[in-house]
C-alpha cells in the first residue's frame, strides 16, 4: 500500500513538472494577440515614403503584444523609416518627443521588445551584411494598433521589427536598391 501511495505521487510530481514546463515554454513563445479591421485613409492622410503601407479597407491586420525572445542575436527584419518632421513617421519620437535627422543612427522597435519604453535612448546594436552599427532606440514601432490617425493609417507593425533611419542602412553597406526589408539580427548594446 505505501509503495502504491509513493507511486502516485511520483506520478503526480512528474505530471505537474511537465505541465508547468510545457506552460513555460508556451509563454515564451509569441502569439497573436488579435486583429485590427483596416480603413480607408482619408486623402493624403497616409504618407508612403520609404514604401510604407496604407491600409487598406476591411483588411485584417494581425496585432502581437510581444516579440520574440532577445538573444546576443536576435533575428529581426531591418525597415525604412523616416524619423525627421514631415517623414514617414508621422509625430515626433515617443522616447523624447523629438525628430531626428535621417542622418543619425536611430531605430523604432516592434511594441514586445520596446517593453514598455524599457528600451529608450539606449543603443541597441545591429548586423548585417557583415557589418555592424549602434543605434539609438527613439520609438515603438506599434505591433498592437493601427489604420488610424495616430498611426498615419499604416498597419500595425510586425512583432519582428527594427525600423531604422537612412544612417543605419548606410552604415550596414546595404545597397539603396535593397532597402525597406532585409533580415538582420540584433542584441542590446
Amino acid at each position: 500500500m505505501k509503495n502504491s501511495s509513493g507511486g502516485t505521487s511520483l506520478l503526480f510530481l512528474l505530471v505537474f513538472a511537465t505541465l508547468t514546463y510545457c506552460s513555460d515554454s508556451r509563454l515564451q513563445s509569441c502569439q497573436p494577440s488579435g486583429k485590427i479591421r483596416g480603413t480607408k485613409p482619408p486623402p493624403g492622410q497616409c504618407n508612403p515614403e520609404n514604401d510604407s503601407d496604407c491600409c487598406k479597407q476591411g483588411k485584417m491586420y494581425t496585432t502581437y503584444k510581444c516579440s520574440p525572445p532577445v538573444t546576443g542575436n536576435t533575428k529581426a527584419v531591418l525597415t525604412l523609416n523616416s524619423f525627421q518632421k514631415g517623414g514617414d513617421g508621422g509625430g515626433p519620437s515617443e522616447c523624447d518627443n523629438q525628430y531626428h535627422s535621417d542622418d543619425t543612427p536611430v531605430v523604432a522597435l516592434s511594441t514586445g521588445w520596446y517593453s514598455g519604453g524599457d528600451r529608450c535612448l539606449n543603443y541597441i546594436t545591429v548586423s548585417a551584411n557583415g557589418k555592424s552599427v549602434k543605434a539609438k532606440v527613439v520609438d515603438e514601432c506599434d505591433s498592437t494598433m493601427g489604420c488610424d490617425d495616430e498611426h498615419d493609417y499604416q498597419p500595425p507593425c510586425p512583432n519582428n521589427i527594427v525600423d531604422a533611419s537612412k544612417a543605419v542602412w548606410e552604415a550596414l553597406g546595404i545597397p539603396e536598391g535593397d532597402w525597406g526589408d532585409y533580415d538582420i539580427t540584433w542584441s542590446d548594446a
